[in-house]
């Protein structure tokens, strides 16, 4: 696959293959989706376009951190998500652009549904990409996960990769 061979279809079943290796708790495997230089991150409520430098985000991790975060969540003495909780991860009003570029961007919807403990919790929001080719498969080089919640409730955190 190449650049100009890129089709819109193979970037909606990459981003749909995010989502399943996500509940499905593969997270070294999500991990490894990314670039040695990717960035995920997570800015506060109600400041979308934060700086890093200047706000407190939920999550703003290199390549590395990413791989820590997953290898810390998969432990049992990470006992916020142990045992892990069920997810169902949404993704829908897929927007792709650049399919001829270097650098792919990509912003979606999503919805995901948490149960835990017998409580539900929802995030909504939208997810902004910029996708490239790496050996012949699709690669993260960003990705931001921009909330659209007053709040986090009930308990104003997130354990869980979004």
């Amino acid at each position: 696959m190449t650049v100009s061979t890129v089709t819109r279809q193979e970037i909606v079943d990459f981003l749909y293959t995010e989502a399943k290796i996500l509940d499905e708790w593969r997270l070294k495997e999500w991990a490894a989706l990314f670039t040695d230089d990717g960035i995920y991150e997570i800015p506060p409520l109600g400041v979308p376009d934060a700086d890093p430098k200047e706000y407190l985000f939920f999550a703003h991790d290199t390549r590395s951190r990413l791989q820590e975060r997953a290898e810390r969540l998969l432990k049992k003495e990470a006992h916020v998500e142990y045992p892990h909780s069920t997810t169902i991860h949404n993704y829908n009003n897929i927007l792709v652009s650049d399919l001829e570029s270097d650098v792919i961007t990509v912003e979606c919807n999503f919805t995901i549904h948490r149960t835990k403990r017998e409580v539900l919790d929802t995030f909504i929001g939208k997810h902004f990409y910029e996708l490239v080719l790496r050996d012949g498969t699709f690669a993260i080089k960003s990705k931001k996960v921009v909330l659209h919640l007053d709040s986090l409730r009930p308990h104003g955190k997130i354990s869980l990769i979004l």
